[in-house]
């Protein structure tokens, strides 16, 4: 039977409505079962203590159980793939540092995905720094002392690092203070605190969180920060910068689900992070380890994402990163 167009508009102004409520439907529904937390480095991480915070202040909100999976490995892309290959349906959530995330895309030779287009952010959590570090009782007290003792060592000096932000730092450290230091790569910052206290290793290079945690623990001494300006939230760590080195890297972490996933359930998802994040209990957790709140909506979230994407190639070829795989 043939529709006129009268007949064909008003069946479809008729369906209007019940589409505009389909989003909404999903959104008063969700979350319909267990939200997973998804880490991608290993337990008692900083990253991890991160995102099991986050977990926990969402679980309460969402009131449904939260379960955190450590995915480890291949530079935090076993976990990027499997929350990308999820159901978009917003129950995984990917948490992990958004800048970490960039550089991986960048320092893999072919990389099986676009992480730009296979995962969506609902948010970002902090800004916070990597920071440069040594053992307690090592004699140097600054970045310039430290400096003098590498050139001195030549290529016997040795640096940790555990994950991709803290291999561009060390490399641009290395590069803008004329060593020949020899980069370390660990599994994990905790993988490398007995060889960083007996002297096998001079210097780290550790994600604020464990940096933190350490010095209060009396392991560590933290020389310097890769952020342009102090940290509010720790302002006597001067900033690598400040004492003659042109490093300049900001990490900053975020939650991501599958591409594809409904715009009201980022959105819901979206709510409970920000409420997190700038609860007072969010901002004493974040300032405790050196980091700044910094909570957006999930579109700033995105674009800032695909600007970092842009700016982390760059950032590999400065620091001369060999990619890998």
């Amino acid at each position: 039977m043939k529709l006129s167009r009268r007949r064909f508009n008003a069946g479809a102004a008729a369906l209007l409505p019940v589409a505009a409520l389909s989003g909404k439907a999903r959104a008063q529904t969700f979350p319909s079962q267990d939200l997973h937390f998804i880490c991608g480095f290993a337990a008692g991480s900083g990253a991890d203590v991160i995102v099991r915070f986050f977990a926990e202040k969402m679980r309460q909100s969402a009131r449904r159980n939260a379960i955190v999976e450590n995915r480890v490995g291949a530079l935090g892309n076993i976990a990027t793939e499997y929350t990308a290959r999820s159901k978009p349906d917003g129950h995984t959530i990917l948490v992990t540092g958004g800048s970490a995330l960039a550089a991986t895309q960048n320092m893999m030779k072919q990389p099986t995905f676009n992480v730009g287009d296979v995962l969506q952010p609902i948010g970002t959590i902090n800004k916070q720094p990597v920071m440069i570090a040594v053992r307690t009782d090592a004699p140097w007290k600054n970045l310039k002392e430290l400096t003098e003792a590498m050139k001195m060592k030549g290529d016997k000096a040795s640096y940790a690092t555990a994950n991709s932000s803290a291999r561009v730092v060390g490399a641009l450290f290395k590069q803008k203070a004329g060593l020949e230091t020899v980069e370390v790569q660990y599994r994990t910052g905790a993988d490398y605190l007995n060889d960083l206290a007996s002297g096998n290793i001079d210097f780290g290079i550790p994600d604020n969180v464990m940096a933190v945690a350490q010095e209060k623990a009396g392991r560590l001494r933290v020389l310097g920060v890769s952020t342009p300006q102090r940290m509010q939230a720790a302002p006597d760590y001067p900033t690598i910068m400040e004492q003659g080195y042109d490093v300049n890297l900001s990490a900053w972490f975020a939650a991501f689900v599958a591409a594809g996933t409904p715009k009201p359930v980022v959105a819901q998802l979206n709510q409970w992070l920000n409420e997190a994040v700038n609860s007072p209990e969010g901002k004493k957790f974040l300032n405790d380890f050196a980091s700044d709140p910094w909570a957006n909506s999930p579109e700033d979230a995105q674009a800032l994402f695909l600007k970092e994407i842009k700016a982390w190639a760059d950032y590999v070829t400065i620091a001369k990163i060999e990619k890998q795989g």
